[in-house]
Formats: C-alpha cells, sequence, structure tokens
C-alpha cells in the first residue's frame, strides 16, 4: 500500500513550509522533487509524475519553495531557493534513510536543485532529475543558465521536449555533450515545457507521464547499481 505523509521543515529565516512524502511499498529510491516556479508542490503535473513514480517503484518528497507557501507569485532571490532544496534533502533522508536518495524537479525546481549542488554537495544525493530544465526564458536562446552545471559533480538525467520554448535543444544538446558521462538527454519528441504532446506523436499525455516516470526509475537503478560495483 503507498504511504502519503504530509510533512512540514524549516527553511532557516524563511519559515517552514509544506511538503508530502508518497511511498510505494516496493520503493527503490526516493527522489526529492521540487515544483516550477508558478505552480505548487500540488499543480497537477507534479500531482501525476509522483504518482507515476511510485508506480515504478520511485518515492518522492514534494514540497513548496518558501514564496509560494506564503502565497506570493515571485520566487525568492538569494539563498532561500537552495536552503529550500537542501532542507528537503535532509528531510527526505531522516525520512527514509534506507532508500538512495536522488533530487530534481520541474523547470525552476530543477534548475535550483542544480544551483544547490553547484555550491556545494547536497548531502547522500546520488543525482539529479530535470523535468524540462529551463535554460533561458521562452524564445530568448541563451546558455547563462546552464553555466553553473559544470560544477555539479552527479549524474544529471535532462528530460526535455521537442517543443519546450524554453530550453532550444540546439543548444542544450551540446551542453550535455560537454558535461560527458555525467548528462543523459531523454528526448520527448513533440513535447513542450509541460510534456503535452501532438497527435502527430502517437502517444497521449498519460502515456508521455508514464515514460518520463520509468525513465527516471531506470536511470536511477542503474546509478545505485554502479555505485554498488
Amino acid at each position: 500500500m503507498t504511504i502519503e505523509r504530509e510533512m512540514r521543515f524549516g527553511v532557516g529565516d524563511a519559515g517552514e513550509v509544506s511538503a508530502i512524502l508518497l511511498r510505494p511499498p516496493d520503493a527503490r529510491c526516493l527522489l526529492v522533487l521540487a515544483h516550477g516556479a508558478g505552480a505548487r508542490m500540488t499543480h497537477s503535473f507534479m500531482n501525476e509524475i509522483a504518482e507515476e513514480l511510485a508506480g515504478a517503484g520511485v518515492a518522492t518528497l514534494r514540497f513548496n519553495f518558501p514564496y509560494m507557501e506564503q502565497g506570493r507569485k515571485v520566487p525568492d532571490r538569494g539563498p532561500v531557493p537552495t536552503a529550500a532544496v537542501f532542507a528537503a534533502v535532509r528531510t527526505a533522508a531522516a525520512a527514509a534513510p534506507e532508500l538512495p536518495l536522488f533530487a530534481g524537479g520541474k523547470s525552476y525546481g530543477g534548475r535550483m536543485s542544480s544551483q544547490a549542488s553547484a555550491e556545494t554537495s547536497l548531502p547522500k544525493v546520488r543525482g539529479l532529475v530535470f523535468f524540462g530544465f529551463p535554460l533561458h526564458p521562452p524564445d530568448q536562446p541563451s546558455t547563462k543558465r546552464a553555466e553553473h552545471l559544470a560544477r555539479v559533480k552527479l549524474p544529471m538525467l535532462f528530460l526535455q521536449g521537442t517543443r519546450d520554448k524554453l530550453a532550444d535543444l540546439s543548444l542544450l544538446r551540446p551542453i550535455c555533450a560537454k558535461l560527458g558521462s555525467r548528462a543523459t538527454l531523454h528526448i520527448i519528441e513533440t513535447g513542450d515545457h509541460s510534456f503535452h504532446v501532438l497527435k502527430s506523436s502517437g502517444k497521449t499525455n498519460a502515456d508521455v507521464m508514464r515514460e518520463l516516470a520509468r525513465t527516471v526509475a531506470e536511470w536511477a537503478q542503474k546509478i545505485i547499481k554502479q555505485e554498488s560495483e
């Protein structure tokens, strides 16, 4: 039976935030899953991907960033977002110490996770997962937001749609190539930033969510196996 547990944890002077731990009975790892810039941890994408990940044997800890918890629309600047990632990672490690730990999130949440990892090692985290890495603002191609990735020493999984206006693949592919074996890029054909696909893809949005979850689970298991050998 899948266990869903509501939690709260502190983020320094920014106060407490809400979190949800979703753990399936066959959990093989735990992913700290941060939300996008304009959506809470209970956004439909967050709910759906957490459920699909549970079905693939991946437990998740979703959480709100402080600005979202406080009902503000604009993300905090400075150290607050990365402090929230660190606090979420510590909370996840304490909640399920026996499970291998990963971190990441949707768009902004994934980028904050990588920035936290670039600043200093995320305790016990074995890899980072990006559900639509926001490489640049919509239709404004740039690579500045990826500069910190060179300082991330963990394996990274990039899940990207070919119609994602926040990540020109002609820019992201070379970045992943430069990161070498640390980076894995999984492409969703015709997927946009929310992973909605065109009918021409031959897939439904539900198919894509399952594909995303399965890809994360298989990638995580590969890393766990490599580290145990």
